[in-house]
């Protein structure tokens, strides 16, 4: 064995969260974990409006936030130049941004609109390949990039609607990144949780019903909490983690190999 002992340690890596939205956000989850295993964090909200919820959160651990709304021209790669001057270089970045019009997430797909569509790709999926194509001149010694999905890619799931068909096509453009990025020994994967209440989460109609349904799916016979999500991500972005790439990794009590 050549790896080092500390291989699960984030000590001296510097990554860049996106998405964090207030404390029971996934985003926050993985970048409060990643500061605690002792990388330096640079994290974004959407908006002013989220900067007050959030900056109380992310300064007493000593996490840079900067604001980024992915649909406004120019500041997605404002903030991957605020975090790159920041901390240096970049080893790992989290995307955990998600979003989709609500007349066109609470109704059938066949009635979505090609606008809301087309913004829920840009937004949800679209905008981690932008992303990458950002950061990767500034992770010299390689790293990793990690999105978050859900099991409605793979399977219909009742009232998950349009984001299935958003989150399958991450799914697949994660496989095409890795394939793509490897030669840099840049990683990529999605990580996919069962249902968690969360700020984007609480917009899918019969919320509640999804995570009881998974609760009763589940072997595990429970939800998994924001820490257990949190060191998924603390571990793809590690060392450890240094021979995978290309993969949905679930987090989700079993909720996905049982039928």
């Amino acid at each position: 064995m050549t790896q080092s002992s500390n291989s699960f340690s984030l000590a001296g890596k510097k990554g860049l969260v996106l998405g964090v939205a207030n404390d029971s956000s996934i985003a926050w989850g993985a970048a409060l974990m990643a500061r605690q295993q002792g990388a330096e964090v640079v994290a974004s909200c959407l908006n002013d409006k989220a900067l007050r919820f959030v900056e109380p959160l992310t300064g007493p651990v000593g996490i840079d936030l900067k604001t980024c709304n992915v649909e406004q021209p120019g500041e997605l790669q404002a903030l991957v130049d605020y975090a790159v001057a920041k901390l240096g270089r970049l080893d790992f970045v989290v995307h955990s941004i998600a979003w989709a019009p609500l007349e066109d997430l609470h109704g059938q797909v066949i009635d979505s609109s090609s606008t809301g569509f087309a913004r829920a790709m840009e937004v949800s999926c679209h905008s981690f390949a932008t992303l990458a194509k950002f950061c990767a001149p500034h992770m010299p010694d390689g790293g990793s990039l990690l999105t978050m999905t859900y099991l409605g890619a793979d399977e219909a799931v009742p009232h998950y609607g349009l984001m299935g068909p958003v989150k399958a096509a991450l799914e697949s453009m994660v496989r095409y990144m890795a394939m793509e990025l490897g030669p840099q020994d840049i990683r990529v994967h999605a990580v996919s949780p069962g249902p968690i209440l969360t700020r984007a989460t609480s917009g899918i109609g019969s919320f509640d019903e999804m995570m009881h349904n998974a609760i009763r799916k589940a072997p595990l016979g429970r939800l998994v909490t924001l820490e257990e999500i949190a060191q998924l991500c603390t571990f793809l972005c590690s060392d450890a983690a240094s021979g995978m790439t290309g993969q949905t990794l679930y987090v989700d009590g079993g909720c996905h190999a049982v039928a």
